[in-house]
């Protein structure tokens, strides 16, 4: 018999490791990145029991890599858009308007 992890396993483990790093006065990222890199090794080690999900070792790298920075919604904001969260915030506030800030929230 074989163990096949599920999107919703990781997501709800993924979750766990998040309220444990919100514990506390300043929120860390340590149990995020350590469930991340557990994951990582467990599709290199055991492919079978990752084989409902679509994720990549590159991928896995990369997430543990956002996950490292000081501040992770800066970098997947800089990956995508090429600018921290507040300089993005402020360029669309500029180009739509504060209307769209309010539509949003």
């Amino acid at each position: 018999m074989s163990f096949t992890y599920t999107k919703e396993m990781m997501f709800s483990e993924f979750k766990t490791a998040t309220i444990k790093d919100q514990k506390g006065k300043k929120e860390k990222y340590d149990n995020r990145i350590k469930f991340l890199k557990e994951m990582k090794s467990l599709k290199k080690e055991h492919p079978s029991s990752m084989r409902n999900i679509s994720i990549t070792q590159r991928q896995f790298d990369n997430l543990i890599l956002a996950w490292s920075s000081p501040n992770p919604r800066d970098h997947f904001y800089m990956k995508v858009f090429g600018k921290t969260y507040a300089e993005q915030k402020a360029a669309e506030s500029k180009a739509y308007g504060k209307d769209k800030e309010e539509l949003l929230n």
